[in-house]
């Protein structure tokens, strides 16, 4: 079985940075440290089995999302031998394509 490696973009290192931040204020670090460990595991499924997620060549030619827990959707691209994780949304926002 292929293993591809997971790689996080800029943008979505600072989105689990922001999100945490945020669930931080509105609950506990524990609770925010938490959600953020069990996105990054979502992802890290990705590395068996990256053909996941509605392809999205409307927004930008390439990008897959899925959706976790019914709050955040993760936006990535398979490149070669890697994942790429664009950004991580929560609640609603929208990706940008640039």
């Amino acid at each position: 079985m292929r293993r591809y490696r997971i790689v996080y973009d800029d943008k979505a290192l600072s989105d689990l940075a922001d999100l945490e931040v945020w669930i931080a204020s509105q609950a506990s670090m524990r609770t925010a440290s938490g959600y953020t460990a069990r996105i990054r595991k979502c992802c890290s499924r990705l590395r068996h089995f990256p053909e996941r997620g509605a392809i999205h060549d409307d927004t930008r030619p390439g990008i897959r999302v899925m959706g976790f827990e019914g709050r955040v959707d993760i936006a990535f691209e398979v490149q070669d031998d890697r994942v790429i994780i664009i950004r991580i949304l929560y609640a609603g926002r929208q990706f940008d394509s640039r």
